[in-house]
């Protein structure tokens, strides 16, 4: 029991290690080796937890979908309106990244460059994810409120995921300077206002 547990730990570790490590050294690619002595362990230590660097990564953007979707979950379970939960799911999404700068380097494929294409992939589905919540939330605007979008619920949704997606992209080119959330409240009603047609 006590030996599962320290594995547990030491994944864990290892994990926040490397999410630190991405967050310190913006724009670097990070080696094994480095990890290793980050830890405090030796390589052939890092792989009896994890078969690969891959499976690191893996690791990390698991914790962002598990983090992002079960807040995404109560959003939608709550009882705010439309234009609200659209907002809420955006404003989670950039101050999850702003909390975790390393994070933000995986989100944007970024700390990705010389991995594998699986990797990009699980990124990129996180992303469809939330944009494919969004246009449901669109879509049933009409039903729920009596409200239609300007355009499409495919177009609009697209519209505010690629609004959240050049701030983060903005926050890891700054090198972590400029946080995504900065003038958010202020943009945001730039972008709601003419989501839906005037009833």
């Amino acid at each position: 029991m006590t030996q599962t547990n320290d594995k547990l730990s030491r994944r864990e570790q290892i994990l926040q290690s490397l999410a630190l490590m991405l967050e310190n050294n913006p724009g670097a690619r990070i080696t094994t080796a480095a990890l290793a002595r980050e830890v405090g362990v030796s390589e052939a230590a890092l792989y009896r937890h994890f078969p690969s660097k891959a499976k690191m990564f893996e690791g990390l953007i698991s914790f962002i979908e598990e983090t992002l979707f079960s807040r995404v979950k109560m959003i939608v379970q709550s009882d705010g309106n439309s234009l609200k939960q659209c907002e809420q799911i955006l404003t989670l999404v950039l101050a999850f990244v702003e909390r975790n700068p390393g994070m933000a380097r995986i989100m944007t494929g970024e700390a990705l460059a010389g991995e594998t294409d699986r990797l990009r992939q699980q990124v990129s589905q996180v992303f469809d994810r939330l944009e494919t919540q969004l246009r449901q939330i669109l879509r049933e605007a009409e039903m729920k409120e009596g409200l239609r979008t300007q355009a499409s619920a495919i177009v609009s949704a697209n519209l505010l995921m690629a609004c959240i997606e050049g701030r983060i992209r903005q926050f890891v080119r700054s090198e972590f300077k400029h946080p995504p959330t900065q003038g958010w409240d202020d943009q945001w009603p730039l972008l709601a206002q003419p989501l839906f047609r005037n009833p």
